[in-house]
């Protein structure tokens, strides 16, 4: 792999990004301290707004019907490089950062602990110094920043790339903090299928006359128990999950709705879609022998996520010329505390990036970008701004995300985004083999969206708890908010 060359252009964008590194790290923590669930990142998505508005972005709001999407763009011809990335927290996952025990900021109140926050952070400081690059140096291009909702429950993108959004886009980036620096290629995550599965009887009085009702909690006991049954059968790549969402009122009623929300898992589109036609068979099963009427809504439908090779080169090199941050004895210190908070060996930070050697392996969760891996090729970064050892949705990984261990993520995390979307603006030929390699690791595959046609996003998820908790939330957002300059 040929060293890159950090010319005068990625110079401009880096010396950006550290003029700015204090803005940098306010804008993470404005979001962290927002703490919003999916699909309520009304505060979330209106300051990233406003600092690309500030900076010269147009914006255009609530994709696809998602009112707390956005796009923004910059910039005219080609090529047309588009940078995406989530800003969701997790229901009960409120938890004060550097506190190292289980301490929510408001009791169960939702919260990142996961790093959705930085990712975003990320996203926006990148385009930021990839505008004021182009400007200063007279490159061309379209850059477009493209807000996601909603990564915590598969949800927005799939909806973004149906209704057309990256037709016209070349290449596109996304980015998730982690625990090193380091990027991927092929297929890394796997596809998911989310859906509500609606029973509807009768009710009637459990005690005097049960035998009048029909009973839509049985009908979903029942689907639980077929698809248990089923798991003998299925191939290990398979994942089915679910919670109970309605189960009835109260104990002496036949309940006449009950519903359940599963998701569906599979390293291949064909292969979920398969897991998801037999639990619909399954639940019409459940649905004749309790003699109720059966209700399928898809909620989301992800194709796997693939990482394209050329892309995954030109970030590398941008990775190992930027480099792990510089990690002071007290951060190491403060590591070593949360991974014993974690019960987890008390190792500390990782002082070297982790080298490209092959594809990336495929791990179990899944991301709504994979939708738009499959459109456009698409390249990756993953920056340390996190603790190894820390579990994802738990509430130790909240600890370190306000710290200068984030801080320093996201600037270098920032560098890598932008250092490699310059490379492809810089050098069209680069460009053209992206797409070259993308169609050779296609193999023949045509994406088609596995949403429905005329499927419309359920945006009222989490409302209710955001009712309950915004106000008490609000007492903890910053004042300061981020100025870039």
């Amino acid at each position: 792999m040929n060293k890159i060359v950090i010319g005068t252009e990625k110079q401009s964008a880096f010396s950006y990004i550290d003029r700015n590194a204090e803005q940098i790290a306010l804008l993470s923590d404005n979001l962290f301290w927002f703490g919003e669930p999916s699909l309520q990142e009304y505060e979330s998505s209106a300051l990233l707004i406003e600092v690309l508005e500030a900076a010269g972005f147009t914006t255009e709001k609530g994709l696809s019907g998602f009112d707390t999407a956005f796009l923004a763009t910059w910039g005219e011809g080609g090529p047309v490089i588009a940078l995406h990335a989530e800003y969701d927290g997790l229901p009960e996952n409120s938890q004060q950062p550097g506190v190292l025990k289980k301490e929510p900021i408001v009791e169960g109140a939702p919260g990142h602990c996961e790093g959705h926050h930085a990712n975003a952070t990320v996203m926006t400081a990148s385009a930021l110094a990839l505008k004021h690059t182009m400007e200063q140096h007279g490159l061309s291009g379209t850059l477009k920043v493209v807000g996601a909702p909603a990564e915590e429950l598969a949800l927005s993108r799939p909806y973004f790339v149906r209704d057309g959004y990256f037709n016209d886009v070349d290449l596109a980036f996304h980015n998730h903090i982690g625990m090193d620096f380091h990027t991927e290629y092929d297929v890394v995550q796997i596809a998911c299928i989310a859906a509500d599965f609606t029973f509807l009887g009768e009710t009637a009085h459990a005690g005097l006359a049960p035998w009048r009702g029909r009973d839509a909690l049985d009908a979903v006991v029942l689907m639980d128990v077929g698809l248990a049954q089923f798991r003998e059968h299925m191939e290990p790549e398979l994942r089915a999950h679910r919670v109970i969402t309605h189960g009835g009122t109260q104990p002496n009623i036949i309940p006449e709705k009950a519903s359940v929300w599963w998701m569906f898992r599979h390293p291949e589109a064909a292969g979920v879609t398969s897991l998801f036609e037999q639990a619909k068979n399954i639940a019409e099963g459940a649905a004749l022998m309790t003699k109720t009427r059966l209700e399928v809504n898809v909620r989301s439908a992800v194709w796997p996520l693939r990482c394209n090779q050329t892309m995954a080169d030109v970030m590398q090199r941008n990775i190992e010329a930027i480099g792990m941050p510089q990690w002071s004895g007290e951060e190491l210190a403060f590591a070593r505390e949360v991974q014993k908070a974690a019960g987890q060996p008390a190792d500390g930070l990782l002082e070297n990036v982790t080298p490209l050697t092959g594809p990336g392996p495929l791990i179990g969760a899944s991301n709504d970008c994979g939708d738009i891996s499959w459109k456009v090729p698409m390249g990756r970064v993953w920056f340390p701004g996190t603790v190894p050892g820390v579990s994802f949705h738990n509430w130790t990984a909240g600890i370190p995300l306000t710290s200068s261990i984030t801080h320093k993520g996201t600037v270098v995390g920032a560098k890598a985004l932008a250092g490699a979307a310059l490379d492809f603006y810089m050098e069209p030929k680069l460009v053209a083999d992206a797409k070259e390699t993308f169609k050779k690791e296609l193999n023949g595959i045509t994406y088609e969206p596995m949403l429905p046609a005329d499927q419309q996003p359920d945006c009222t998820v989490n409302q209710e708890l955001m009712e309950r908790f915004r106000d008490p939330m609000r007492a903890h957002y910053l004042a300061e908010k981020p100025r870039f300059t």
